[in-house]
């Protein structure tokens, strides 16, 4: 897949261009959908509990994401969201219960061997290495998929010099799927925050992940920026056919992209199921979305605080 010429590395204390303008934001000039991922397996959660020193964080939570769908995991402050997010990634291991991803078991395994297994995050809190450019920053995601050794890299072999190709060719096609491209040469710390956000979840396509675990991203964006998001992440879906985890407080943009929806409070899976459904399950109104379900069917306000 050709892409646009990069862009020239920009001056010190020189800006950045502005991100493309429009309704649709970035991807709306991508090159074309990268090809889908091969073998997407089903995630079966089953009982996850996890303690710590006798504070229960998750308590016999289960669901399942089926192959190519969106599945949000949304709840209040304190619900259990991002331990549910640790413990698939590896980060946290599971007091008891089973994490499987087809026919691997991923609860006990280190985060390096769940992400070989095709598991890929993104973080709330962006970790992006300022000085690097976008295209150094998506190239980390490749590491994984690196087979030349520290010697043959070194010293220029054939066959490193051809995969560091291979790997080029494939940053620039994700780069122009996201929209990144013409900030390639630019360095990633230097880039408008919503900007920065897509470098990352950018890094995670990188890795060629079957499982993509969302964490929040859209926070912190303007009204134009997380729409362009969520188109990003719908064509992520429709496009690539990967699994997508999502955690989420915007209700709005959960609402417009989850195929299914599970709802933690204080540890414990209250609902799930359709979004339509879940925003007016009555435990749900109670516990998180506020006092009553709305009569025009948009998503409600939250009730008791999103954070």
């Amino acid at each position: 897949m050709r892409g646009a010429p990069r862009s020239r590395r920009p001056p010190p204390g020189s800006r950045c261009p502005e991100p493309p303008s429009g309704p649709d934001g970035p991807a709306a000039d991508a090159a074309g959908p990268v090809p889908a991922a091969p073998g997407v397996p089903e995630l079966r959660v089953t009982g996850l509990t996890v303690r710590f020193a006798g504070l229960t964080a998750l308590d016999d939570v289960s669901f399942t994401v089926r192959p190519g769908s969106v599945h949000a995991v949304i709840g209040p402050n304190g619900a259990g969201k991002s331990t549910c997010f640790n413990v698939l990634s590896g980060v946290y291991r599971a007091t008891s219960g089973s994490v499987r991803l087809g026919g691997h078991e991923l609860t006990g395994l280190p985060p390096h061997r769940i992400a070989g297994l095709g598991v890929a995050r993104t973080f709330q809190n962006l970790a992006l290495p300022p000085y690097a450019t976008v295209s150094d920053t998506l190239m980390l995601g490749r590491h994984r998929l690196t087979r030349a050794g520290f010697l043959a890299a070194g010293l220029r072999l054939p066959s490193a010099a051809r995969e560091e190709a291979r790997h080029g060719a494939r940053v620039r096609e994700i780069a122009a799927f996201t929209g990144l491209e013409p900030y390639l040469d630019h360095p990633a710390g230097a880039l408008p925050y919503g900007l920065q956000k897509l470098v990352e979840l950018g890094r995670a396509l990188c890795t060629e992940p079957r499982l993509l675990l969302l964490d929040e991203p859209v926070a912190g964006m303007t009204s134009a920026a997380r729409r362009r998001t969520a188109a990003l992440v719908a064509g992520i879906r429709d496009s690539l056919g990967i699994s997508i985890v999502l955690v989420e407080h915007d209700m709005g943009v959960v609402m417009r992209l989850a195929d299914e929806v599970t709802v933690l409070d204080f540890g414990r899976r209250i609902a799930g199921g359709a979004p339509e459904a879940v925003q007016r399950d009555p435990e749900v109104v109670r516990a998180y979305l506020g006092e009553a379900a709305p009569e025009d069917g948009g998503a409600p306000a939250a009730g008791r605080g999103h954070r």
